[in-house]
């Protein structure tokens, strides 16, 4: 072996092993390999630019960031509400459909972040019952197109690179199908066995909020309990005003009128809950339209301490409406305009543009600002021209009348321009992380196969195959990346397979494609372990899962995504 082949497998021995057996992040890994390979002169600094900037990367960043509009919509809702109703199996089979729906054609972390608040509130199935199928169906749908994650995006970036024709929307749509349906039929049953972790308690839920019964609601004349305010999931009816009088501790027979005012406690996404009961508005509401909410702390020193939300006459002077105060683990009482303000007191806001431009003011009245994960809703027209301009845009690529990373382009333009979504949104969105791994990975890969390493790798697998013909050096692909993936990230998967896999398909002087589809799918199917995919590590703390859940329900779901895989392959994409 030359010493640049000795080097390349250096840095792949430093990057695996580092992986597997420290915390170093892999973007550091990545990013180190990648300088160490410029200033050598291994990688020359067009070619290291090129890699950072490579279409289907770019494409990726833009997917990323329009998802953050994405997920404000109405549809989250929708699909939150409808997966609460019906026994567990109805709940994984709409919850799986539903997902995999929305991950073939967004970003799947963001799809399972944004369900996730939503499960957290479902009143019929403890969250720990339904967060891992979410996580699976989710990893399912993004094999159901080109664009459905970030692994495919990043291996078409590879097919480019290496001059092969770039993978089509729907390349590998046949076989995502197929697995979905074989993967539903399994996870449907294997819930059952979850734990049933559903830990609600009142004393947990220190925000207080108000909503309105609005005239012409479908909540008037039905109880407390036939509308489902006695089982929302983190929201607990502490009292209700009704013509000045206060109704506490509120009886679930209580028949709802026009005008009632019910007073809530919860936590932050309780924002949401609220938002999605048609015939309730929250406090504040008419305000809210897709910001990002912002938690601020009352000062000892602000004037507005004594003073009610309405005799501040907060929005006029600030900027800014509130939706919810904490002060505390203490239940507060009367309606959300009327309490009176205390220094330390947590007001969760809706910040108008003028908010921030008052700074004088500001740090007069407020200790500290934090913002939130959490963002509102947006109303009906603005989710209806979220979703309708991400669709034409789809269609728009798919029938070529312009390639998707300009129609991405021009749409996330667009979600600006209607302040649908904010420059501090997408700078928080950005996903550093992915263009550092996927550019580096990328000249890595370069330095694999110019070097020659790859061909030497791919002849070692071949003489270990010997006798298996191209059908065994396929499998031995497909279970290199998903060993990979299990053990370190499905990105880092694909960027370290596909080179050995091109080089085994030249030497078997086969079509790549079969190859390129095993790295697709292999790279895809992490299932056993928490750690190996991001949706995985998302629901393991919030579902308050052990490794062995996810050995129970993951091992037999990825035998039979493999067996599916690899008997399909073939017959779509023969050698």
């Amino acid at each position: 072996m030359i010493w640049t082949q000795w080097a390349v497998l250096g840095f792949l021995s430093v990057i695996v092993l580092s992986l597997l057996f420290t915390r170093i992040k892999p973007v550091f890994l990545f990013a180190g390999v990648a300088l160490v390979s410029f200033l050598s002169g291994m990688t020359p600094l067009p070619a290291l630019m090129e890699n950072f900037t490579n279409p289907s990367l770019l494409t990726l960043v833009l997917l990323v960031l329009v998802s953050t509009a994405l997920e404000k919509t109405r549809l989250i809702s929708w699909v939150g509400r409808n997966i609460s109703q019906g026994g567990q199996s109805s709940a994984v089979a709409k919850l799986g459909l539903s997902t995999a729906f929305l991950s073939s054609f967004t970003n799947n972390t963001a799809v399972v972040v944004s369900l996730i608040s939503a499960i957290k509130r479902n009143p019929n199935h403890a969250p720990s019952k339904l967060l891992l199928p979410l996580s699976y169906t989710a990893i399912l749908g993004g094999t159901l197109t080109l664009i459905g994650t970030s692994t495919n995006l990043i291996i078409n970036s590879f097919v480019e690179d290496v001059g092969l024709p770039s993978l089509h929307f729907f390349t590998p749509t046949l076989i995502g199908l197929a697995v979905l349906m074989a993967g539903l039929v399994i996870l449907i049953p294997l819930s059952h066995f979850l734990p049933d972790h559903d830990e609600t308690h009142q004393d947990e839920l220190p925000y207080f909020l108000e909503a309105r019964v609005e005239s012409n609601s479908p909540l008037i004349g039905k109880s407390v309990k036939e509308n489902g305010l006695r089982n929302l999931r983190r929201l607990f009816l502490a009292e209700m005003v009704r013509n000045g009088q206060t109704i506490a501790p509120v009886c679930p027979d209580t028949p709802l009128q026009e005008g009632d005012r019910l007073l809530f406690c919860g936590d932050v996404e309780s924002v949401a809950s609220l938002q999605d009961i048609q015939g309730l508005r929250l406090f504040g509401q008419h305000h809210l339209n897709g910001q990002n909410l912002q938690e601020v702390v009352i000062s000892h020193s602000a004037s507005i301490r004594g003073q009610t939300l309405k005799t501040a006459q907060f929005r006029e002077q600030f900027d800014a409406v509130v939706v919810a105060i904490r002060r505390g683990h203490e239940r507060l009482a009367g309606g959300l305009g009327n309490i009176e303000l205390h220094a330390g007191d947590i007001l969760v806001i809706v910040p108008g543009k003028r908010f921030h431009q008052q700074k004088a003011s500001f740090n007069r009245e407020f200790v500290q600002v934090n913002g939130l994960d959490s963002s509102a809703r947006l109303d009906s027209g603005k989710s209806i021209f979220v979703l309708l301009g991400f669709l034409v845009t789809v269609v728009f690529a798919l029938t070529g009348v312009f390639p998707l990373i300009k129609g991405l382009a021009i749409y996330l333009l667009l979600l600006l321009v209607s302040r649908i979504v904010s420059l501090s949104e997408l700078k928080r969105r950005f996903p550093m992380e992915i263009v550092v791994i996927v550019g580096a990975a990328l000249s890595l890969a370069q330095l694999m196969i110019s070097s020659g390493l790859s061909d030497r790798m791919g002849s070692w697998f071949m003489s270990v195959f010997n006798g298996w013909g191209m059908y065994g050096g396929l499998i031995a692909v497909y279970f290199l990346a998903l060993i990979l993936t299990e053990l370190i990230t499905n990105n880092a998967a694909a960027a370290l397979t596909f080179p050995i896999a091109y080089s085994l398909a030249l030497s078997y002087h086969s079509d790549p494609m079969p190859f390129i589809m095993a790295i697709l799918f292999g790279a895809s199917a992490s299932f056993i372990s928490p750690y190996g995919y991001q949706t995985n590590l998302l629901v393991y703390r919030v579902g308050n899962y052990r490794l062995t859940d996810y050995i129970k329900i993951g091992l037999p779901l990825s035998l039979v995504y493999s067996i599916v895989v690899l008997s399909l392959i073939p017959i779509f994409f023969p050698f």
